[in-house]
């Protein structure tokens, strides 16, 4: 992708410490059936916080470095970088339709062994790690090394693509753990230390400051990073992020740019998102979430004064699906969702989250501006279906009767995808044994018509198919890698 910033999610492939960085693309209610504490909530050393003297990071490092380890990890791997490829690293993991084992894409069916380098740490002494699901996401081997030599053979016990977290465990007893802080409490300046694998150099202790906190990069439904100036390169990915209590604050997963490197900006997935998603790992080995049914968008300040709100604050609602929990609530789209179960959507981003930590079944107040004023709502969460609904985000709903997940494509999305066209659908996934496959769809297609008009919008698209003529062959223009194209697709 040209001219554009870029988050990197990463793992570091064993080989030579020259080679080029080879890029890795990458919360719920709590989970009920196990007994007692997964991890442990209290410091592994008593250190003051924010004042903490180089002799105290020293003590802190000391402490939770034997619970640091490395994780490396053998794979099987296609040639080349396909446009799905590239969408995923745009996306992050929330993209949908992950490469399959034994999928192989047109024109890429070289297979090759990939090994991959990345960290984790110990959160119960029974052997329960946690890493990034991007470390581990297709390995066919694991192996976890502990900083007194141990290299023992790692097991998935669960992953979640939508955090990108991933647990995994080791045979092993009496482990020495490090303690899961609460990262709300972290300040903005406050002092942390990153533990990890960089580049195959194995324990490697950089320290720096919370730059932020509550960043969206982009990476997933759940956006919500600890940004951090602590050096953070490849390798470092599943590692923790450690306040001066010498408690886990965040798990590093990603960086800014495309230097292969630290560029002084890093990012870390908070511990208190964490937290639910492991123990329902633990649990259950996969992630139950709440799903509303809607589409949302962020309110800037022209969409504010072109539906006559006050300001920018909550949610727009852009689309409701059919059936939904939110369709039956009544919701509408052009609605503003300014309240979730009492507490306020002071951000677009903070619903989806709210409503993948609801339990499912729980009926949920809401409070919404519509056509200028207050209503209340109430909505019954429905479990989501992971294959594919929409908790609340703003990727619109799939185009399933074609078998493809699309969205509307803007301008700034074109621009960081490097596609021509600025106007249409792009296609983000492509079901197997679909219509839209069978005609010869990929994914990174841009449809900008059907049936010689053109669609400009998922909806425009939703429309044409409703008004396309049983039984005939449906007719498509598509744009791909800068060439038109027709597709016919049979009815």
């Amino acid at each position: 992708m040209k001219g554009t910033r870029s988050w990197m999610r990463f793992t570091w492939p064993a080989v030579a410490l020259v080679t080029l960085l080879a890029v890795v693309v990458v919360a719920p209610h709590v989970g009920h059936g196990r007994e007692g504490m997964l991890w442990q909530e209290h410091g592994s050393v008593n250190a003051p916080v924010a004042t903490a003297p180089a002799p105290a990071w020293v003590e802190i490092a000391r402490a939770v470095k034997p619970a640091v380890v490395n994780v490396s990890t053998k794979a099987v791997r296609e040639d080349g970088a396909s446009m799905e490829d590239q969408l995923r690293d745009f996306f992050g993991p929330g993209f949908p339709g992950r490469e399959r084992p034994g999928r192989e894409a047109p024109g890429h069916s070289q297979r090759h062994t990939v090994r991959g380098i990345g960290s984790g740490f110990v959160i119960n002494p029974d052997g329960f790690i946690v890493t990034n699901n991007h470390v581990v996401d297709g390995a066919t081997e694991i192996r976890v090394k502990f900083a007194d030599g141990r290299d023992l053979p790692g097991k998935v016990v669960g992953r979640d693509e939508k955090t990108d977290l991933a647990l995994i465990k080791v045979a092993a007893t009496g482990l020495p753990v490090i303690a899961l802080g609460d990262s709300a409490r972290l300040e903005v300046g406050e002092p942390v230390m990153a533990i990890g694998n960089p580049f195959g150099l194995e324990q490697t202790v950089t320290t720096g400051i919370v730059s932020a906190t509550g960043r969206a990069i982009g990476a997933g439904p759940y956006d919500d990073f600890i940004q951090t100036d602590a050096s953070i390169n490849p390798g470092n990915s599943g590692g923790p992020l450690i306040n001066a209590r010498g408690e886990v604050v965040g798990v590093n997963t990603a960086i800014v740019g495309g230097s292969g490197g630290s560029v002084g900006i890093g990012f870390a997935i908070p511990t208190n998102m964490v937290k639910p998603v492991v123990t329902q790992l633990a649990d259950s080995g996969h992630v139950t979430r709440g799903w509303l049914g809607v589409s949302i968008q962020r309110i800037t300040p022209e969409l504010a004064a072109s539906f006559g709100l006050p300001d920018t604050h909550g949610t727009l609602v852009s689309g409701v699906s059919d059936g939904s929990p939110a369709a039956q609530a009544g919701l509408r789209r052009g609605d503003v969702i300014l309240k979730w179960d009492g507490h306020d959507v002071a951000r677009w981003s903070d619903l989806p989250r709210a409503v993948a930590e609801t339990p499912v079944g729980r009926q949920v107040p809401l409070e919404v501006l519509r056509d200028g004023k207050r209503i209340s709502l109430n909505v019954n969460v429905a479990k989501m279906d992971e294959g594919g609904q929409q908790v609340a985000s703003s990727s619109e709903p799939a185009a399933s009767k074609l078998g493809i997940a699309a969205r509307s494509l803007t301008p700034d999305l074109a621009r960081s995808l490097d596609v021509p066209a600025h106007s249409g659908v792009l296609v983000e996934r492509v079901e197997d044994g679909s219509r839209a496959q069978n005609a010869g769809m990929a994914a990174g297609d841009v449809i900008v018509e059907v049936d010689h008009k053109p669609v400009a919008s998922v909806e425009a698209l939703r429309t044409a198919l409703g008004k396309h003529e049983h039984g005939k062959p449906l007719l498509m223009l598509v744009q791909r890698e800068g060439q038109t194209l027709y597709l016919t697709i049979e009815a």
